[in-house]
């Protein structure tokens, strides 16, 4: 039965996830992607989202296999991950890094028009790093049944509004412009860098009752 832990851990992995993934700043990317293809973007995006999907499944799945293979406790995967998503936060907040990849990503599509919808779109500008990296975190966490089941409602929920925001992407950047997309991106690399410091917190906190318990 779903309880009101579970609940919350639904709340905790969606919020965790959107910050990182942030379908709103990866809008301007799809659209310099995508440009040229304007009649293709719905079977792009659909496929960019289908493939994101598919790759934070398989680690979702697979956490639990890839933590035990390489021995790989909870809290050094917190911390580091942790870690990660402090500095992609900070990163975010001190540079424009993801609107300078749009300019590149022009640049590379006036030159080839390969299908874009699996890479870069569905990884890494979906499934990235910090994503996949808050996936294998939170499997770690998820103490059941429902806690696996609450991950994976959260993460089907961001692919969908990752898809429904990647279709209205055309309308979406030039609604908020230049200014909304700075400022999207500034709010979201603060709650990431906040979610990354949390997470090295409880890792930290982890060890720490860990070696008070070996002490006594």
């Amino acid at each position: 039965m779903f309880s009101f832990a579970d609940a919350n851990f639904v709340v905790l992995a969606f919020s965790s996830l959107f910050s990182v993934i942030n379908p709103i700043e990866a809008a301007p990317l799809f659209v310099s992607l995508t440009r040229g293809m304007e009649s293709r973007r719905k079977e792009l995006a659909f496929r960019a989202s289908l493939a994101a999907a598919l790759i934070l499944a398989v680690f979702a799945l697979a956490g639990g296999a890839i933590f035990s293979f390489f021995g790989i406790t909870l809290p050094a995967f917190q911390i580091a991950g942790g870690i990660l998503f402090t500095s992609i936060g900070l990163s975010t907040l001190r540079f424009d890094d993801r609107a300078e990849r749009a300019e590149e990503a022009e640049e590379a599509d006036s030159a080839s028009k390969a299908d874009p919808s699996i890479v870069p779109l569905g990884m890494p500008l979906i499934a990235g790093p910090g994503a996949i990296s808050t996936v294998m975190v939170l499997v770690g966490q998820a103490r059941d049944g429902g806690h696996r089941t609450a991950l994976a409602i959260a993460i089907v929920a961001n692919i969908l509004l990752t898809l429904i925001i990647l279709l209205a992407a055309p309308v979406l950047v030039r609604r908020i412009g230049a200014t909304g997309q700075r400022i999207v991106s500034k709010i979201m690399g603060l709650i990431t860098a906040v979610i990354g410091v949390q997470f090295v917190l409880n890792g930290v906190e982890t060890v720490a009752l860990a070696i008070l318990k070996a002490g006594r």
